[in-house]
């Protein structure tokens, strides 16, 4: 027993080996600022959604959407699996206990002339153990633990991505209830230039041309309402769908013409995207994954070891079975000898998939940066838009007003008149345009820098 015992301590100490190459996070050579904004360490999306939108319907919109949505909850669920395969993964260090109890009858006839019965009654309890000589079960376990730690980090990639959907599609919402209330008011004013424009016809002012193209305009105009609600009852589905609900009115605000975005955010640093965005975090999670299999298929080229013992009571009269003690001990030596190279093939075959992961790697983060870039882009511009838009509109009105006095004082023909009011209607529509992207253009830079997924 004493030799059994020191074999069983030499292996384990020889088990603390393990061979493979040890994962060193990637230089991915970021630049140390964003070209052309000054260096700054604090950062915008450190900030919780909910101090981000002050609207609370919006609040209540993306707090149903992150408690209801399917996909949300799917994540959740396979966060919880892979926290089980964790433990599964975990247990292969321990050794495996099975017990048995038995009784058997062995009819024996040796020669044909010799029958006789052969009972046997047993109670054992059954120890296996695989010892991890090269690294095997902790190169297993490394890869289980950071499948695990991946899907946290894509529910949080997840998360991040429902509050900024949600938020933007509020937002559209928003902007086509305001493009509805322009389409409705410009149709009003052309049913009655239509009106107008039909007297003085009969009054022989005018020829019939200009009433008819007054009648045109008008006809214009409605068909855009019908096409409108469309999109309207499409964008709200659209939201409830993301919150998991069935149809029902979304309670919103009127547009805000009167959002004023920040002279500057602070965005901190290109280097912190590596820690802020989730999906930046889970692309390096697949990296360890894809490391760890290297280091296991490289380990399954080796000897396995594995120690056995039977430990119980066995004997042929069941009286007696407590008085019967037994034991086994075996130790088994699984070696690969010949195989055409399968394991050598699956372990190179191992370091192209890590390949691949490094360069999936790399260019998630390059993604991440310039979603930052462009983001700061539409930032920058979108004042400049909406200032000219702005200036745009209000000449348009000024213009469509002088042309309407001009028409009714003869100067003008109605021609010039609906060109005005088409070139006004158009102005009001890029402008609650440009309301519309500067609350959009907040989301995606909040988005951008890895911000909506804390909780």
């Amino acid at each position: 027993m004493k030799k059994y015992l020191l074999v069983i301590l030499s292996l384990v100490f020889f088990s603390s080996c393990k061979i493979g190459e040890k994962y060193t996070k990637i230089e991915t050579d970021m630049p140390d600022t964003y070209i052309g904004y000054a260096q700054d360490t604090a950062c915008w999306a450190e900030l919780e959604w909910w101090e981000i939108y002050a609207d609370t319907n919006l609040r209540n919109l993306i707090n149903n959407t992150l408690e209801n949505n399917k996909d949300m909850k799917i994540a959740v669920a396979k966060v919880k699996e892979m926290a089980v395969r964790k433990k599964i993964d975990y247990a292969d260090f321990f050794p495996k206990i099975d017990g048995k109890a038995y009784a058997q009858n062995e009819g024996l006839n040796y020669g044909g002339d010799s029958y006789k019965n052969d009972f046997e009654f047993g109670v054992k309890a059954n120890i296996a153990w695989e010892l991890d000589l090269w690294g095997n079960l902790r190169w297993a376990n490394d890869v289980a633990i950071a499948e695990y730690l991946s899907s946290v980090e894509g529910q949080r990639a997840l998360m991040m991505s429902l509050v900024a959907e949600v938020a933007e599609n509020y937002f559209e919402l928003i902007a086509l209830d305001n493009e509805l209330t322009i389409v409705k008011q410009t149709l009003k004013a052309r049913e009655e230039g239509a009106k107008l424009a039909k007297i003085r016809f009969e009054g022989g002012v005018t020829s019939e041309t200009s009433y008819q193209q007054a009648q045109l305009e008008y006809a214009k105009t409605a068909t855009l309402i019908p096409d409108l609600e469309k999109k309207i009852a499409i964008k709200e589905n659209e939201i409830l769908a993301l919150s998991g609900c069935y149809p029902q009115h979304i309670a919103r605000i009127n547009i805000q013409e009167n959002v004023t975005l920040p002279d500057s955010i602070p965005v901190g640093l290109p280097s912190d995207l590596l820690e802020r965005r989730p999906d930046v975090r889970m692309a390096e999670q697949q990296l360890i994954v894809a490391n760890a299999k290297v280091g296991l298929t490289y380990t399954n080229m080796f000897p396995r070891i594995a120690l056995t013992t039977d430990l119980g009571f066995e004997t042929d009269e069941f009286a007696t079975i407590l008085s019967s003690p037994m034991f086994f001990i075996g130790a088994n030596l699984l070696s690969p000898v010949f195989n055409m190279g399968k394991n050598r093939a699956k372990y190179k075959a191992q370091i192209a998939v890590y390949e691949q992961e490094c360069y999936r790697y790399e260019k998630t983060v390059m993604s991440a940066f310039y979603d930052v870039m462009n983001a700061l882009v539409e930032f920058d511009k979108i004042k400049e838009i909406y200032e000219a838009r702005l200036l745009l509109q209000q000449s348009a009105k000024v213009t469509m007003d002088l042309a309407q006095l001009q028409y009714i004082n003869g100067v003008i023909g109605y021609l010039d008149v609906l060109d005005a009011q088409r070139n006004y209607f158009d102005a009001q529509i890029s402008l609650s345009n440009a309301y519309r992207d500067k609350q959009i253009t907040m989301v995606k830079l909040y988005k951008a820098l890895g911000g909506g997924w804390n909780e």
